[in-house]
């Protein structure tokens, strides 16, 4: 990761690289980007002279404005994009003044700043979409590693049956893959603003379609709704529940990491570093300290996903509270889920796993795990349900008399009268009861392993005039 946000946290809850996505500077480029090609929409339709947009575009440098200022100014205008707007058309005055009142023509200041999101979200969605295949290339060697090595499955947090830890890797991944095709799709359809006052382009009279028409045109290319989304905000919505998605999956697997850590358990272990999850106290701790910070993020998400649900209720043509409520809520919420994802990185790609504890924990009950396969052999034989109460009572016996399951069926005249010392022994192989565990590994593996989406361009035209 590059930079470092600032504070006595670190990047314990937000990297460098998505801070700096989600940043102010990132921002104002992205309203200043809308305002340079507002511009050159009006020129190219003939509403604005030759070389306006030109003489606009070389004062949209983020570099010549101060955000402290800006912000100062905003405290008391409502938002950044008055006191933007105001500055911009100050520097415009000052070097062509017959050119100055084309600047903002005809838009507003929502317009501004949804425009300006759209290009902060989809910084932050490449981001997120490259540490995605990072990590989904990390999953899927520890699936096809660790395909045929034999773990004992948990419900109910107790002992079930045998599973393989491929298996479990491999829904782990499978879930993270469906979030990139999500959050792919919508970094692939980004939706600019400009709709004027109350979403009509009235002030640009007749001529309003087309200037709206070919903004898009040189914003996106294509494809970019020219329907106004002041108050309709189900895009911005459903962006937020796939995030909250996405950092909720990541804490079902430090979750399960977490566990599966454990002194008692000792099946994995999170990376090792100098100084890396010590105990003020206790010198021979060693804490999950990632998985602790991605379902610190993976608790944090929901509240954050709830404002933005909370915020859909827009009033009328422009929201009283609800749009203002999106602003610091979204930027948030991609910190929050880059900071899991860079943390589920560092503990997939270098997690220790123990294959020899996963098989000691499997054998921890003396075979009783392995109970329904022996009772599903004898069924044949027996029926149903007499074969269960026989392993029930079986059951029952090797606890008591804390003896192998085996040992105790191979004492029983009606299970020797059906299963040989050999049968007996191949059922309580846990590496050969895996049932369709193969089928499911191959299918996540194929789905993980086609073709890599294309990448998606810039989500905006504007946001290419000067470097960010």
């Amino acid at each position: 990761m590059t930079g470092s946000p600032s504070g006595l946290f670190g990047e314990l809850f937000v990297d460098g690289e998505m801070a700096a996505a989600m940043s102010d500077r990132a921002l104002l480029h992205g309203m200043l980007g809308f305002e340079a090609m507002l511009a050159s929409a009006l020129e190219a339709e003939s509403m604005a002279p030759q070389g306006t947009a030109d003489v606009i575009a070389r004062q949209c440098d983020p570099d010549l404005y101060d955000i402290v200022e800006i912000g100062r100014a905003a405290t008391l205008a409502g938002n950044p994009a008055i006191p933007l707007v105001k500055a911009l058309t100050a520097r415009v005055a000052a070097v062509a003044p017959e050119q100055a009142k084309w600047v903002h023509f005809g838009a507003t200041s929502q317009d501004v700043i949804d425009s300006g999101y759209v290009h902060v979200i989809g910084c932050g969605l490449k981001l997120i979409d490259l540490r995605l295949v990072r990590l989904a290339s990390a999953m899927r060697v520890l699936a096809e590693t660790h395909r045929t090595t034999p773990m004992i499955g948990r419900t109910f947090l107790q002992q079930a049956v045998p599973i393989t830890f491929g298996v479990k890797t491999a829904l782990w991944l499978d879930p993270l893959l469906e979030s990139r095709h999500a959050l792919h799709d919508i970094l692939a359809a980004p939706v600019v603003q400009l709709a004027g006052a109350a979403g009509t382009l009235a002030a640009l009279g007749d001529e309003g379609d087309r200037v709206q028409a070919r903004f898009v045109e040189l914003t996106l290319g294509a494809g970019s709704s020219l329907i106004p989304w002041h108050a309709q905000r189900h895009r911005i919505a459903r962006l937020a529940a796939e995030l909250g998605i996405l950092t909720g999956n990541l804490g079902k697997i430090a979750r399960d990491i977490g566990l599966m850590a454990q002194t008692e358990i000792g099946e994995v272990a999170e990376p090792e570093a100098p100084g890396k999850g010590g105990s003020s106290a206790m010198p021979h701790k060693r804490n999950p300290v990632l998985c602790t910070l991605i379902l610190a993020a993976a608790q944090r998400a929901p509240s954050l996903v709830a404002t933005m649900l909370s915020a859909l209720p827009h009033e009328h043509e422009r929201a009283l509270g609800g749009w203002h409520a999106e602003w610091p809520t979204l930027p948030e919420l991609f910190k929050v889920a880059g900071s899991a994802l860079a943390q589920t990185i560092t503990l997939i790609e270098r997690l220790q796993v123990f294959p020899e504890r996963m098989r000691a924990n499997i054998d921890l009950t003396q075979g009783l795990v392995m109970s329904e396969r022996v009772s599903l052999a004898l069924a044949a034989a027996l029926g149903k349900a007499k074969a269960h109460h026989l392993l029930e009572e079986a059951s029952r016996a090797c606890i008591a008399q804390n003896r192998h399951l085996r040992e105790v069926l191979a004492a029983m005249p009606a299970v020797t009268e059906h299963l040989t010392a050999e049968a007996l022994a191949d059922l309580f192989d846990p590496t050969t009861y895996r049932g369709a565990s193969d089928a499911i590994i191959d299918r996540v593996l194929a789905r993980a392993a086609q073709a890599p989406l294309p990448r998606a361009a810039a989500p905006t035209r504007e946001y290419r005039i000067i470097d960010a």
